[in-house]
Order: C-alpha cells, then structure tokens, then sequence
C-alpha cells in the first residue's frame, strides 16, 4: 500500500498492510538537545506532519498552504521589552507578553500571556473584517500552478490547508475576542458570536472553493484546542447552538468536493463534547492528551467505529525510560491496532526533557508492533 491507501483504509476501518507512521514533531529545545545528542541537522531537519524529517522514517503528507490569516492585518509592533519579557501586538490585533530566555528555533519555554484583544463589540468586529477579504491574491501560493501538477501524481495524503492554517470556529473567536470575553459573549453578546461564525464560514468556503475544485483534496482539519485537562472550555449546549449548524455545513461542503476525511484536532479533555463532533460528521479526531485522561483504548470501546483516533502516546512515558515506554506503549498501541482505525503517535510535540535514546526506542517499539 501507498501512504495515501494506507491513510485511507486505516481511518475507513479497513484492513492495512500497517498503520501509518505519523508523529507531531519536537519543540525547538528539543531540536537543540538531539543535535547535541548525536543526529545531524540533515537527519532531523524538516516538516513532522510532512513526514521530513529523516531519521524517523515517517510516511508523507502533504498540505495546500492557504492563507487563512488576516491580510495585512495590523501592523506587527514591539510595545515594550526589558531583559526577559517582550510586549508586542501581533497582526491579530493581540498584545502579548513573550519570555524571552530559552527560545529555541521559534519555540519559546514557556506559552505567551495574552494581555488584550482587538474585538470587543460589533463596531470592532466589522472595522476588523476588512482583513479578510477572500479574494486577496496572497490568499493562494505563488507557484500556485506548479502545485497543482505535483499534486495530480501525488500517493499520499493532501489535506486544505496547513494545519492550523484556519484553525476552527471556536480557535478564530478565541483569536479575535480571547478566551475570557468570548466565554461571556455566548451569553451577553450570542448575536455578535454568531454574525462573527457566519462571516467566518463564508470566508473559508470562498477561499477554499478553487482550491476544492482545481484539487482532490483527502482531508481538513477542524483545529480548535477547546478544552483543557478538566474539559472542554464550552458546554455541549453551547456547541449545539454556536457551533454544530456551522460544524455541518462546512463538513457537507467539504464532502460535496470529495474530502473523505474530516478531523478534530483538540488537546485537552474533549469527552463531553465528542457525541456533538460526531454528529456533526467528524470522523477522525486527534491528538488524545494523556494527561487530560484521553485513552484511545476507552475512546475507541465507547464510541467504536464512529471516529478514527491518532495520538495518545503519553510524552510523559518518554522521559521515564524503557520500561515506563514498554508499559505505555503495550497498554495502548497493541489492543488498539487490533481494535482498527488508529494511527498511533506521541500525544503532542516531544518535550526537550526526552532523550533522543529513548524517542528512538518508542519509535523502534511502535514499528515492531504496528508490522506484526
């Protein structure tokens, strides 16, 4: 089988000659402490959902890069920096406070404070929108024709867009308003949260629609990140009236072009949420963080063969060495490659507490289970 027959038949439940080899790749820190560990920048350089990255022997992906942000946005400027923070405004209109010490490659040590965002009422909605005209010519990749032809040959893999290149729904209101005042705005301002969804879903398919007709296209990714280790951040009433009707007439969109494969990517515990996903028509959904609680075993007994799952390889387990590894590895990867529809994986990117020794024996265990 090919990477692109192998992904198919893995999440239609289907028989497989293995499960795909996929991993969410490192953070930068970790990058670092591998070089000094002993792989070289060609080995370990490259795209982990692209599957580039030499020395781990992943199968390939690929991704149409839309531009999905806004365009120009606001101007990117530094407000204040000492020593260790930065304060800046980023083209979201968001001002963040960043550590400076201990980035690495684009990854910083610890997640930015969000201090302020730009949408905070109606007015500043519709001045914001002006950054999100669909038909922007940077909406689409230069070589945009060249694309094209490679991927008419392609026996992998292609998904609309990169991932987080949209997000979700929940991840643009959240981008646009922050966590805080979007959680009261379901309730003090629900007209303004579902102008901004509809204004939202019209913009993708507008400038998702060349895309979808010009390419066959095998999956999206819904990327939300709308929960966290005691659940999710919304109620499924919530769900059920913001986000379900959206939900289905995006994925009816996508399945009328031909997209086969429809995914939630969400850390955290997203349980309670999971019966309105699947209603909605997703049928994958990753990466199950084990310290949120997500077992794939569990997940995969209660909702069966509605939903494909990747992930839940405790990144934990990994810095613990061979025997925590084996424990983990046998726990979840063995049933679940019998129970089908799984493609196992480390439940986020790896941290630099890893040793590049151990990775390298989780991804040597997982082969010999996964081929046998």
């Amino acid at each position: 089988m090919n990477d692109l027959e192998r992904f198919l038949a893995t999440v239609s439940f289907q028989k497989v000659d293995r499960y795909p080899y996929w991993e969410l790749g490192t953070w930068g820190q970790t990058y670092d402490r591998w070089l000094q560990e002993g792989l070289s920048e060609e080995e370990l350089k490259g795209d982990w959902f692209r599957g580039e990255p030499k020395f781990a022997k992943l199968d390939k992906r690929d991704f149409i890069p839309l531009n999905l942000e806004p365009i120009p946005g606001f101007e990117e400027k530094v407000i204040a920096e000492n020593d260790r923070y930065l304060v800046f405004r980023d083209k979201w209109g968001r001002v963040r406070r960043a550590l400076k010490e201990g980035e690495a490659h684009g990854t910083r040590a610890s997640m930015d404070t969000y201090i302020d965002f730009y949408v905070k009422d109606r007015e500043s909605f519709r001045e914001f929108k002006k950054y999100f005209d669909p038909y922007d010519p940077g909406r689409y990749p230069e070589n945009w024709e060249g694309l094209k032809k490679k991927w008419k040959i392609r026996d992998y893999p292609l998904y609309l867009t990169e991932n987080c290149g949209f997000g979700g729904l929940y991840w643009n209101l959240r981008n646009m308003m922050g966590t805080v005042r979007l959680s009261i705005a379901f309730y003090k301002m629900p007209d303004l949260v579902h102008e901004i969804l509809d204004f939202m879903v019209e913009f993708f398919m507008k400038v998702a629609e060349k895309a979808l007709r010009e390419v066959e296209v095998d999956a999206f990714i819904f990327n939300e990140d709308f929960a966290c280790k005691s659940g999710p951040l919304i109620s499924p009433k919530i769900f059920r009236e913001f986000l379900l009707p959206r939900y289905e007439e995006i994925i009816r969109y996508l399945r009328w072009h031909g997209v086969k494969v429809i995914e939630l990517d969400s850390d955290g515990d997203t349980e309670p949420l999971i019966p309105l996903v699947i209603e909605a028509g997703v049928n994958a959904h990753w990466p199950l963080e084990a310290a949120s609680g997500m077992d794939p075993v569990r997940v995969r007994r209660k909702y069966g063969e509605k939903l494909a799952l990747y992930g839940g390889i405790d990144k934990r387990a990994l810095v613990n060495g061979r025997k925590a590894i084996e424990r983990e590895v046998y726990r979840k990867i063995a049933p679940m490659v019998e129970l089908g529809g799984y493609i196992p994986t480390v439940d986020h990117t790896v941290p630099p507490d890893v040793p590049l020794e151990n990775f390298l024996y989780y991804l040597d265990l997982k082969r010999k289970l996964v081929e046998n």
